[in-house]
């Protein structure tokens, strides 16, 4: 098995093309931190992880301080083991983690990332002006996406107006809805919201209320006359378990970056259907690496489900050379496609950068 010889890491600072409005704050840039993995023998692997405030507890100075304590650790251990000495840090710093297991799981040539395919993600409504929303629909739906994100959560009557439009916007047409709240709800709004929502063209409605608020979440799925589905509520599997548990979700929504690593997704993914609910997987706050390894996974398990892996699209600039192809509202994974960095783009985006190495001695 081939050591871990050498370890990068990159602190981004990835500036968005517009504005990306959640109910907690508006975001015009991805914090991400870079993991390249060097093994003995020349392989090489990427990991990523995107620190956004209401999607991880992690902050970017614990997510940094954690990448420089574990890169070190790594450096001199033999693949598997390295993987297996992450689990330290899956409970506390999960994001983190995940970069450094996913670069080494590419680097050892993990299954997942040999799939090849095309897969629909969906088109995100950006604007709330009500007056610009048609021509905005009008453009995604042209452009293929047949799965329409809209963000709500912050004051009930005006959200289901906007929702009203939308739904206008979309009479006639085969395209659906994923209406996502970011938590923006109070427990009594979420559940009006819910319980006042129409189901036309809606495919789901995304975590109403605070992430922790279980009982609202029970409420809200009780209220709703669509499927709900459980967002910042799932941090890791004990959530997953926990919302089938309580009847508080339809679907639940999976991110690489939670879970710390492929192989652990896979087991989610198997554990999330045994349990009778539905899947949906991707993050809208990741670039092109972390997408990529979403779409290889969504490609493999969960063929016709609109993927959210569609962060890669939003930044101005590209980590990767090549950067994924989206053709009629789909991402077009190439056969044998590997992600190659940008230096040149990495060089403008890089707030920090740390490399870690052991001399390697041989038996």
């Amino acid at each position: 098995m081939a050591m871990v010889e050498r370890v990068t890491l990159r602190l981004l600072r990835v500036e968005l093309t517009q504005p990306y409005k959640l109910s907690f704050g508006t975001v015009t840039a991805f914090d991400t931190l870079l993991v390249e993995a060097f093994l003995q023998g020349g392989r090489s692997g990427l990991g990523e992880a995107t620190i956004l405030t209401g999607y991880t507890d992690e902050t970017l100075d614990e997510c940094w301080a954690a990448a420089r304590e574990i890169a070190p650790r790594l450096t001199g251990m033999e693949c598997e083991k390295a993987l297996g000495a992450l689990s330290t840090w899956v409970d506390t710093n999960p994001f983190t983690a995940t970069a450094f297991g996913t670069a080494l799981e590419m680097a050892m040539d993990h299954l997942a990332l040999k799939t090849s395919g095309v897969v629909p993600v969906l088109g995100v409504i950006n604007t709330i002006d009500e007056k610009k929303v048609g021509a905005e629909i009008e453009a995604l739906l042209r452009a293929g996406y047949k799965t329409l994100k809209a963000k709500v959560g912050w004051e009930v009557d005006r959200d289901l107006a906007r929702v009203a439009i939308i739904q206008s916007a979309i009479a006639g047409s085969d395209a659906k809805i994923r209406i996502d709240a970011n938590q923006g709800y109070s427990a009594e709004d979420g559940v009006k919201f819910a319980a006042s929502l129409k189901p036309d063209h809606v495919e789901l409605f995304e975590q109403a209320c605070d992430a922790d608020d279980w009982t609202t979440a029970v409420a809200v799925k009780k209220a709703a006359c669509v499927p709900v589905m459980l967002d910042e509520s799932i941090y890791n599997m004990s959530d997953v378990e926990k919302a089938s548990e309580l009847g508080a979700a339809d679907v639940v929504k999976l991110k690489l970056m939670k879970l710390g690593s492929l192989t652990s997704l896979d087991r989610a993914l198997d554990r999330t259907a045994s349990l009778g609910m539905k899947t949906v997987l991707g993050n809208g706050v990741a670039t092109d690496v972390g997408c990529w390894m979403e779409a290889c996974v969504a490609a493999r398990r969960l063929q016709g489900v609109a993927g959210e892996m569609n962060g890669f699209l939003k930044p101005k600039t590209a980590t990767v050379k090549n950067p994924l192809v989206v053709e009629g509202g789909a991402i077009i994974v190439p056969k044998h496609y590997v992600p190659i960095l940008d230096m040149k783009a990495l060089e403008k985006l890089q707030v920090a950068m740390e490399s870690y190495q052991k001399p390697f001695i041989a038996a």
